[in-house]
């Protein structure tokens, strides 16, 4: 089936492959729309406060494109397009994203959540960059590059699990009452068979569509002369990262500031754990870092985490737009410098 399917892309010209990529990507954010929506029905079902949802299935579910998409990838011998994704998603939500959102509106920052999140956030960045850096030459990342091993990929899976364990200690006890009360007729209404069985179609949804997607990349990265890398790192990790954009331009249109700051927050974290983790730890080589992630992706993502821990520390109460004017301008600049090939 997939030798078909490589045959079928290899006689396809460039539009109509634009055209699968576009079509997938669509797909894969709506599977991952319907598992969220679905997801929080069954969480709701089962009695558990609206800030662990947020804080755990939203994340996870809006992540999920990355992760299937990577991990496809690592196992298929693409670990370009694996690690590409996981640091372009985190360019991409936190510079791309955010920056919009702050745009739209200043967004608001309560003070605790962010503070502690926000560092666990930076500190996942620096964990995956500092993982990468190869021990015996750490001063011959900008001509060899590095690699993200295969036994790092498995301790950043345990990250997950403590990360997703403290997420649940610390919302615990929050449920807010009134929601409860006001969600009763949705719950006794709702059955928890069908909503299960929508999940499952969902993440079925999602994974076909990221097995389109990683040959139809492939080909159109050797058409365009395009390092597979870099593709991996801008067009998928957009395209992967629409159900972060979707989530934080409605709930910042909604009111609901704080749902796009914690979303995009959570996804940073699930970048490095749970896309970049999954993806090494089925590579029993690792991920492969090229010299130009060093040179210009690793300290990109790690400016715009730098730049947004700096938000919430001399913002107060509400991000700034200037703040999201410049976490914009970063996004921007990093894609064009990308397909320039100044940096390679």
């Amino acid at each position: 089936m997939e030798v078909f399917f490589a045959n079928f892309l290899a006689g396809r010209s460039l539009p109509v492959l634009l055209g699968i990529m576009a079509v997938s990507l669509y797909a894969l954010s709506r599977g991952a729309d319907w598992l969220v929506q679905e997801a929080v029905m069954l969480s709701r079902r089962w009695g558990v406060p609206k800030l662990l949802i947020g804080a755990t299935v939203v994340s996870l579910g809006t992540t999920l494109p990355e992760a299937a998409v990577s991990v496809f990838a690592a196992i298929e011998g693409k670990p370009d397009i694996a690690l590409g994704n996981a640091v372009g998603s985190i360019i991409c939500d936190t510079g791309l994203i955010l920056g919009l959102a702050t745009l739209l509106s200043p967004l608001p920052l309560k003070g605790e959540v962010v503070n502690r999140h926000g560092w666990l956030q930076l500190a996942a960045g620096v964990l995956l960059v500092v993982g990468c850096v190869p021990p015996a030459d750490p001063a011959g990342i900008f001509v060899h590059g590095g690699k993200l091993p295969h036994t790092a990929g498995f301790l950043f899976l345990v990250l997950l699990v403590a990360y997703l364990w403290l997420s649940v200690r610390w919302v615990k006890g929050h449920g807010d009452a009134q929601d409860r009360e006001d969600e009763d007729d949705a719950l006794h209404e709702a059955s928890g068979v069908v909503p299960l069985l929508k999940v499952v179609s969902a993440v079925a949804l999602v994974v076909a569509s990221s097995r389109i997607l990683i040959p139809t990349v492939q080909e159109t990265a050797m058409r365009m002369a395009v390092p597979e890398s870099i593709i991996g790192a801008t067009l998928v990790a957009f395209g992967t990262s629409l159900p972060e954009l979707v989530t934080a331009v409605t709930a910042v249109i909604k009111g609901h500031g704080e749902l796009a700051v914690g979303n995009v927050i959570g996804a940073d974290i699930l970048n490095v754990l749970f896309v970049a983790g999954a993806s090494a730890a089925v590579t029993p080589h690792g991920l492969i870092a090229p010299p130009h992630f060093f040179k210009l992706l690793f300290p990109a993502m790690l400016l715009v985490l730098l730049l947004f821990r700096a938000g919430i520390h001399f913002s107060g109460d509400r991000l700034k737009r200037p703040y999201g004017a410049v976490l914009l301008c970063i996004y921007l600049a990093v894609t064009l410098v990308s397909y320039s090939g100044i940096v390679s």
